[in-house]
């Protein structure tokens, strides 16, 4: 509509259109495809037959002559090979292909139905296995593609995510600068025994999973002049494991099953007062990998299924080696008390923007 010659470009196939996956691999290979999580991201993915929705296709008057073909996210068929005279210097078989928290629930070999992951970064992101069969949510959670994986079925997840993890250290860095560089958070939260009564929820851009509303804003409550900068401290840190609880209750809801522990990675996990946290509010183990960079290597995964480097999943689940699990140590009565102060405290950020 706005570039002359293009909507008839697209609908002729001369002009194409992919996720950032699809024009890596087409500078790679010169194959137009996007795997099945990749391509479930983009709205026009039917999840049960995994491929483009013409309804969907219809509605927003896109060509279908223009996407790309979808494959599985592991392919022993590949998708081409790099040039011998390119930057790897051989000829390397492209076939490993994932979306980004997908590649990291591969990465921690989340291959049985139960299995969950989170992702501590600048927000959080939990992945939760739900097998060969579609969850629709209940809960505020996203349903989506977890990996395919050759010509077997494809496997199923529920995804929450919460916008500010990372994040809220940052802001505690940056905009009230409480502490000079992020790993001081730890330390400093630590000097105290608990949050001093107060809680912390950074919706400053309103509240994701499960609550999805954009009207809330962040709130600190709970405050007395006893709270130092260090409760602050300890309530940043303990915002995140919160908020990863609430995900995690509305995937039990949803998928029926109990999680029995939680694989962990991202920048946070190496934060041992938030890991020891998160899994006293849990009351499950959480489990660190030795190898933390766990997108990459779920990628690494994929691909190397696809070439019979690695054989079988049982294989991965070999390779993948835990470096520490934290145990939980609060008593059940204290861990209830503690989540109820806050699910009271995000009440007050509700409706806030009129």
């Amino acid at each position: 509509e706005n570039v002359d010659g293009l909507r008839e470009s697209a609908e002729s196939g001369d002009a194409l259109f992919g996720t950032m996956d699809t024009w890596i691999t087409w500078n790679l290979t010169g194959q137009h495809v996007t795997d099945v999580t990749n391509a479930s991201r983009t709205m026009l993915m039917d999840l049960e037959t995994l491929d483009w929705d013409d309804g969907l296709l219809a509605d927003f008057d896109i060509p279908r002559s223009m996407l790309p073909r979808i494959v599985p996210s592991s392919d022993p068929q590949t998708w081409g090979k790099t040039r011998a005279d390119g930057a790897f210097g051989a000829a390397i078989p492209v076939c490993g292909m994932l979306g980004d928290q997908q590649a990291a629930t591969v990465g921690q070999t989340c291959f049985a139905m139960g299995e969950a992951k989170n992702t501590y970064g600048t927000g959080c992101f939990l992945i939760l296995n739900t097998g060969e069969k579609i969850q629709h949510s209940q809960n505020g959670l996203l349903t989506t593609v977890a990996y395919k994986f050759a010509d077997a079925p494809a496997v199923y997840a529920l995804e929450g995510s919460v916008a500010i993890a990372g994040a809220l250290v940052q802001w505690l860095r940056d905009n009230l600068q409480i502490i000079d560089t992020a790993p001081e958070v730890e330390s400093l939260a630590a000097s105290v025994a608990d949050n001093g009564g107060i809680y912390f929820v950074p919706a400053f851009s309103g509240l994701y999973a499960p609550y999805w509303k954009d009207d809330a804003r962040g709130a600190i409550v709970g405050m007395t002049r006893y709270v130092t900068k260090a409760h602050f401290a300890r309530a940043t840190l303990e915002a995140v494991a919160y908020q990863s609880r609430e995900v995690i209750e509305a995937m039990n809801k949803d998928s029926g099953v109990e999680l029995k522990a939680l694989k962990v990675d991202g920048g946070m996990i190496e934060n041992q007062l938030l890991m020891q946290f998160q899994s006293d509010i849990l009351g499950v183990e959480v489990i660190r990998p030795k190898i933390a960079e766990t997108t990459a290597l779920g990628a690494a995964y994929a691909a190397g299924l696809a070439v019979g480097f690695w054989a079988s999943l049982d294989d991965l689940r070999k390779n993948w080696q835990i470096a520490h699990t934290w145990k939980p140590q609060m008593d059940a009565a204290t861990r209830a008390s503690l989540y109820k102060g806050w699910l009271k405290a995000v009440t007050r950020t509700f409706d806030w923007v009129e």
